[in-house]
């Protein structure tokens, strides 16, 4: 009995010193392709990051990021808990083929000053004489609701939703009703944050509505399946590997419209899909080549629709393509990257009309539209 915990415990120490060999030997990943993400690198040390703190976070991040044959473990980890019973795994609620990701109740605070500097923008865009609109969509955990397991903790999307339809100092788009109406049919992909092509279009329908254009009808495009194989940003996180992939389509032709991406590196001439993200994990990039600090989609058939400044988050990647059949020139805004002014931008090229379009999730959390007010 003695020689067996001996052994046990010669094999647990084993197995620390050979993954504490590996943390130092291994060079850190940066980007973890299944998660889509960037990973946490190893913090700088400070006495005064130390005793505030910080650096332990920061390591304890930088440790679980780096952790060697990490994704295998989350897949096993998953596993086991699905065996037991538990219908929830790293913020994923686990519904049948459907992952829905749990969204915690927003610092509504943060909430507020967003609101403070679109107040700001719109006052700017009334000097200037165009016209400001704001619409944030809600995620399927929302539209959902119905999947979830019973009592499973989410906050109430809805409300977020009406408080800051109730309090948006730009002109309210309401999507969210939009994908209520049609809440039955396959409007967000079931592994991953993103809506599909068909939600990206009801979401068309409903800036149509509130921007006055007629929207062009369902069936007036061509439904085309690109891609029967993805697997997104939800499945990846959750570490679940029991549901069916998802499947992308495109409906609207590309062959009338340029887009020119503008990035550290310069200019560079595409087209709405890049079709080589379907070769990837990031499939949903393939829209619009995916991040991009500028962005500016050109409808060579139309030259006289009218300008659209868009400052977004990705949702706006796919309902893009059926915007830019209503518009000469769409210039997409992603603050993360392209630090300007949205209402001095919009002077800048003439735009019509300003769009502020975000995921419910990303506008509750985003730091980043400080600087589109100024």
């Amino acid at each position: 009995m003695k020689g067996a915990k001996i052994v046990l415990i010669a094999l647990f120490c084993a197995f620390i010193a050979t993954f504490g060999l590996a943390m130092v030997i291994l060079p850190d990943a940066e980007f973890s392709e299944n998660e889509n993400r960037y990973l946490a690198k190893a913090p700088e040390f400070s006495a005064k990051a130390l005793f505030s703190g910080e650096f332990g976070e920061k390591f304890e991040t930088y440790l679980a990021d780096q952790f060697p044959l990490r994704e295998p473990f989350v897949a096993i980890k998953s596993t086991a808990e699905q065996l037991s019973g538990k219908r929830e795994n790293n913020g994923a609620y686990i519904c049948g083929d459907t992952l829905l990701k749990r969204f915690d109740e927003p610092d509504m605070a943060r909430v507020d000053r967003n609101l403070g500097y679109l107040s700001d923008l719109r006052d700017k865009l009334d000097a200037l004489g165009i016209p400001g609109y704001l619409t944030v969509i809600p995620s399927s955990t929302d539209i959902w609701a119905d999947k979830l397991p019973v009592g499973a903790p989410t906050a109430d999307q809805g409300a977020i939703v009406d408080y800051i339809a109730e309090n948006s100092p730009l002109e309210y788009i309401d999507t969210r009703s939009a994908l209520i109406e049609h809440a039955d049919e396959y409007i967000f992909y079931r592994t991953d944050h993103h809506w599909t092509t068909r939600g990206a279009y009801y979401g068309y329908r409903a800036a149509a509505e509130a921007m006055g254009f007629e929207p062009i009808d369902i069936d007036g495009f061509e439904h085309t399946t690109v891609s029967d194989s993805f697997y997104g940003t939800t499945y990846s996180s959750s570490g679940v590997r029991s549901v069916p992939p998802d499947s992308i389509e495109t409906w609207v032709t590309d062959d009338c419209y340029e887009v020119v991406r503008t990035d550290e590196n310069g200019e560079a001439v595409t087209t709405l899909y890049d079709k080589s993200f379907l070769e990837k994990k990031d499939k949903y990039s393939m829209f619009l080549g995916g991040n991009c600090p500028l962005t500016v989609v050109k409808n060579t058939i139309d030259p006289k629709g009218g300008v659209l400044v868009i400052v977004r988050d990705s949702y706006a990647d796919s309902e893009v393509p059926f915007l830019a059949q209503h518009f000469s020139e769409i210039h997409l805004i992603d603050p993360r990257y392209y630090k300007i002014p949205a209402a001095q931008y919009a002077e800048q090229v003439n735009a019509d009309a300003v769009l502020i379009s975000y995921g419910l999730s990303d506008f509750v959390t985003t730091s980043e539209l400080l600087m589109i007010g100024k």
